[in-house]
C-alpha cells in the first residue's frame, strides 16, 4: 500500500495500478489502507478470482460466456457432477463427486483444459481412471457452458487461456494495468502466474512480495518455483 501511494505521488494515474492478493479479507484490508492514504483514489485492489470475474464479465464472449454468467459454489459443483455421473453411467461409489471435483480443479490450475485432457487420453497417455476423469471433465465443462456458468477455477483458467490466445486483448489489458503489485507471490499457481506474466509484457512494472518459506497452498496447486524463478523471469528486477 505504501508503494501504491509512492507511485501515485510520482504521477502514476491511480486507475493504471492493480494490486492483487489472495483472500477477500486481505483485499479489503489493502483497500482500506489505500483509501486512508489516498482518499478517493481509483486503485483497483482485488483478489485474483475477483479480477478474473470482472474481466470475464466484459470479455467472456471469447469463451462462450454471457456477461450475466453464474459462479457455482462447491455444493453446486458436486450436485452437477453427481448428475453427470448418472448420465454417463459411471459408478459414483468408485468415482465420488468430491474426488472428481479435486481432479478437475487440479487440472484447471495447471491450465489443462478438457480438450487437452481428452487428447492426452486419446494418445494413450494415462490409464482407465484418467479416461473416466476425462469423460466427466468434458461433460462437466459442456454443462457449465450450456448453463452460462463457471466454477471458481474456471475464472482463472478462462482468463489465462484468453490472454494466451488473444494477443489484442492481452495487449489491451497490459496497457490498462501498467503497474501490478502481487502479494504472497509464493502462493500463486500456474494459472495465476500466467495471468500476471501476460499482463506484464509490454509494461513490465511488476512488484511481488513473498517468502518461499511461507508457501502454504501447495495442496491446491501453488507453485513455489514461481517465486524462486522470479529474477530469471524478470532479469531487471530489483530485490529488496
Amino acid at each position: 500500500t505504501r508503494r501504491v501511494a509512492r507511485l501515485i505521488d510520482r504521477g502514476v494515474p491511480p486507475w493504471s495500478i492493480l494490486a492483487i492478493t489472495f483472500t477477500n479479507k486481505a483485499a479489503r484490508e489493502m483497500g482500506d489502507r489505500v483509501e486512508s492514504l489516498l482518499p478517493g483514489s481509483r486503485v483497483w485492489v482485488s483478489t485474483f478470482h475477483r479480477l478474473c470475474a470482472k474481466i470475464l464479465r466484459q470479455f467472456g464472449a471469447a469463451v462462450g460466456l454471457q456477461p450475466n454468467f453464474t459462479i457455482l459454489d462447491v455444493t453446486d459443483q458436486r450436485t452437477l457432477l453427481k448428475q453427470l455421473l448418472s448420465d454417463l453411467d459411471i459408478d459414483g461409489t468408485h468415482y465420488p463427486p468430491a474426488r472428481l471435483s479435486q481432479k478437475i480443479s487440479s487440472a484447471k490450475n495447471r491450465l489443462i483444459t478438457a480438450e487437452q485432457m481428452a487428447l492426452a487420453v486419446a494418445d494413450g497417455r494415462g490409464g482407465f481412471q484418467d479416461s473416466v476423469i476425462s469423460r466427466v471433465y468434458t461433460a462437466y465443462q459442456a454443462a457449465l457452458l450450456a448453463s452460462n456458468a463457471v466454477d471458481f477455477d474456471d475464472l482463472l483458467l478462462h482468463v489465462a487461456v484468453m490472454l494466451r490466445e488473444n494477443e489484442e486483448l492481452r495487449a489491451q489489458l497490459d496497457a490498462r494495468f501498467r503497474f501490478i503489485l502481487v502479494d504472497e507471490y509464493q502462493d500463486t499457481n500456474l494459472a495465476q502466474y500466467q495471468i500476471v506474466r501476460a499482463l506484464s509484457q509490454d509494461y513490465p512494472n511488476l512488484c511481488a512480495t513473498g517468502d518461499p518459506d511461507q508457501s502454504i497452498y501447495g495442496w491446491r496447486g501453488a507453485e513455489i518455483g514461481n517465486i524462486l524463478s522470479f529474477e530469471r523471469d524478470y532479469p531487471g528486477a530489483k530485490v529488496v
